[in-house]
């Protein structure tokens, strides 16, 4: 076919060439794995409330239509698109979140939701890598130096009010689930840039201080980590129910739609789908799955570092800090290794938001991964406002 032709010097000849097909089609199949999960898990989740048998599976169909066209065209963009395009989401994401404290709807006693055309989204999913591509284009900027002036543009203190304000906003909801994502993005994105130790150790330790602050401020908090050191101090239903479904799966699994936790767990489409894959499917699939994510993680970190551009390293590092960290506290929580906390497997379980930011997220990774955008940042070449192949001053060093 002439669209795809190496002589094609056509739009979508140029992606196709250009993009890394190979993260694309590992992403398409987690994505077809997690349709397979949610027919099986969502069905007796439905039945509970009342619904129609297939009521989640169809709205997780119908959110993966425009998640699917969210993450094939946001990786045919450009760098600088890109930069507008995560501004626009990451202000519209807290003028929403700030909206929600207001007149939000609240689930489960945190106040995180709107409702859209019959869906409840949560817009902080979409600010998190919103906030990954900010924070790394400023921090990337103020590694080129001193401009024409002799002055170093101040992109890590404005990075640093920004991440301030995600995470105030984050913990009135509250959600340090969330906050502890954000912050390990900038944290992941600190390090990338090479920031002096004793910046990182503060940062450690503030990290720390944050959690003990938590604990001691919300009781949610308290009761989860409280109840992960010792079971016996609380109820942890739906963990034990977790860990009994990966022992009835055993090597091979029960057998598609046999198992019975997702029977007994409210959450077993979304935060236990995990669980469900493990009993129907066996150890040897979750494995499989285990897998996937590791060499979508592979493939991002090997193609970030084979960029000499600033913006993509710490985007994509970011980015992937993002993708990793939430599959691995989803299966930690699962397995209970990790103190339990709702958060949905990435492209697999059931969740319009998390589906959406999840595309948005990778769709950012396979643009700033194109060959094509290692060259230039559009057509027009570079400008001063491109942190492209920067060579950092030692004026600059020093204010980092």
């Amino acid at each position: 076919m002439k669209l795809f032709s190496r002589a094609d010097n056509s739009y979508l000849a140029r992606w196709w060439w250009t993009v890394d097909r190979v993260m694309l089609g590992a992403i398409l199949i987690m994505i077809g794995v997690g349709v397979v999960l949610v027919s099986t898990a969502s069905p007796p989740v439905a039945s509970h409330l009342g619904l129609g048998d297939f009521h989640f599976l169809v709205r997780h169909v119908v959110i993966l239509v425009p998640s699917l066209i969210l993450l094939v065209g946001v990786s045919t963009m450009s760098k600088r698109n890109i930069w507008r395009l995560s501004t626009i989401i990451f202000l519209i994401s807290i003028l929403v979140m700030m909206a929600v404290l207001v007149t939000g709807m609240e689930i489960k006693g945190a106040q995180r939701w709107v409702h859209v055309f019959g869906f409840s989204l949560q817009p902080s999913e979409f600010a998190k890598p919103a906030f990954a591509v900010i924070a790394a284009w400023l921090m990337a900027m103020q590694k080129k130096g001193a401009d024409e002036r002799g002055k170093i543009f101040p992109g890590n203190k404005i990075t640093a009010g920004l991440y301030f304000l995600l995470i105030s906003l984050l913990l009135l909801q509250p959600d340090l689930g969330m906050t502890l994502v954000v912050t390990s993005i900038w944290a992941a994105q600190i390090f990338l840039a090479g920031f002096p130790f004793r910046l990182l150790f503060g940062f450690v330790t503030l990290a720390a201080v944050g959690i003990v602050l938590a604990y001691t401020s919300f009781s949610h908090v308290q009761s989860r980590i409280d109840r992960f050191l010792d079971p016996a101090s609380g109820d942890n239903y739906q963990v034990d129910r977790s860990l009994e479904a990966f022992q009835n799966g055993g090597l091979f699994g029960t057998g598609p739609g046999q198992g019975e936790v997702k029977l007994l767990l409210p959450d077993a489409h979304a935060d236990f789908i995990f669980a469900v894959a493990g009993e129907e499917l066996g150890l040897l699939f979750i494995l499989m799955i285990l897998g996937g994510y590791f060499f979508i993680l592979a493939r991002g970190f090997n193609r970030m570092m084979d960029s000499q551009d600033m913006f993509v390293l710490l985007a994509v590092g970011g980015l992937m800090t993002m993708f990793g960290l939430q599959a691995f506290v989803h299966m930690g929580s699962s397995l209970h290794i990790l103190p339990a906390k709702g958060m949905t497997l990435p492209f697999i379980s059931y969740g319009g938001s998390s589906l959406l930011s999840m595309s948005l997220s990778m769709g950012f990774v396979l643009a700033l991964t194109r060959k094509e955008s290692r060259v230039s940042i559009s057509k027009g070449g570079l400008s001063r406002f491109s942190p492209q192949r920067y060579k950092p001053s030692a004026e600059a060093e020093s204010a980092t």
